[in-house]
């Protein structure tokens, strides 16, 4: 029986083709034959232009473009989707999400780390975004492995010079490789590239391991993980927790009364 992973982006994919196309042709090659990963990304207005970071910076905006990620995992539920993964490292909203739907929800950051956790002893990220630093630590501790986190570091470049590398690698390979060393120096025994842009292309051109380092595919680990819950769901009826605050579930009538008070029901992704 396949598997449908509802891959939600934190880019307007349509934006960005390259990037798309790079999906694309990495989950064909990571996931499961009978797997379908089906690419979705953030409303067309969500953005002043196709960079995210002028908005993701900032906690505020930060939350409230996490509501996208809560409406595509109803919106993955109700369409018969098998998992939902969160493909951004920051994880918008990941434990809200989870709170409303019943399918396997994995998150990028998270399947990064623990996949981390089992490759070595300290793990350490590299960020584009350097502003997030603080957010991707907090999310370590949350998952438990913050004994295990060796902290976070700007990459030395942007987005934009992620994408311009999609044509011409080599300069930027060169800078990760740079930025990757001193992290190992310092005592990381396992990279993680931070956002997900950087991950494909790394994947792309063969970057998994860097002077006897791995370098975490989390793009590749996210897919896995979400086979490996559907799986468990499947074989062993194992499904999320339903009690306590932060993970008992809301009636779903509730959930999209209120979504419409708050004047987001044009938000729910399209059906493809």
């Amino acid at each position: 029986m396949g598997i449908r992973i509802w891959h939600q982006s934190f880019t307007v994919l349509d934006n960005l083709p390259a990037y798309a196309a790079a999906l694309r042709q990495h989950f064909g090659k990571v996931a499961r034959v009978d797997t379908e990963v089906v690419l979705h990304g953030m409303h067309a207005q969500t953005y002043r232009t196709n960079y995210p970071g002028n908005d993701i910076r900032y906690a505020y905006f930060q939350y409230l473009h996490g509501q996208q990620f809560v409406l595509a995992g109803i919106a993955a539920e109700e369409q018969g989707y098998d998992a939902y993964a969160i493909m951004s490292i920051p994880e918008p909203a990941l434990r809200e999400t989870r709170s409303v739907i019943d399918i396997p929800v994995v998150g990028y950051g998270e399947s990064a780390m623990l996949t981390a956790r089992m490759l070595g002893e300290r793990m350490g990220v590299l960020l584009f975004i350097e502003e997030m630093a603080p957010l991707i630590a907090e999310n370590a501790a949350r998952v438990g492995l913050a004994a295990h986190f060796g902290g976070v570091r700007y990459v030395g470049f942007g987005f934009n010079d992620v994408l311009k590398a999609y044509e011409e690698p080599q300069s930027l390979l060169e800078r990760f490789h740079a930025a990757a060393r001193a992290m190992i120096r310092d005592g990381i025994d396992v990279i993680i590239p931070g956002e997900a842009p950087l991950c494909a292309l790394l994947a792309r051109h063969g970057v998994n391991r860097i002077d006897n380092v791995p370098v975490v595919d989390s793009l590749a680990a996210t897919i896995k993980i979400a086979e490996t819950m559907v799986d468990l769901r499947r074989t062993c009826g194992l499904s999320p927790a339903r009690r306590g605050y932060f993970v008992e579930k809301p009636p779903r009538e509730r959930v999209k009364e209120l979504i419409g008070l708050y004047g987001m029901t044009h938000l729910f992704p399209v059906r493809r």
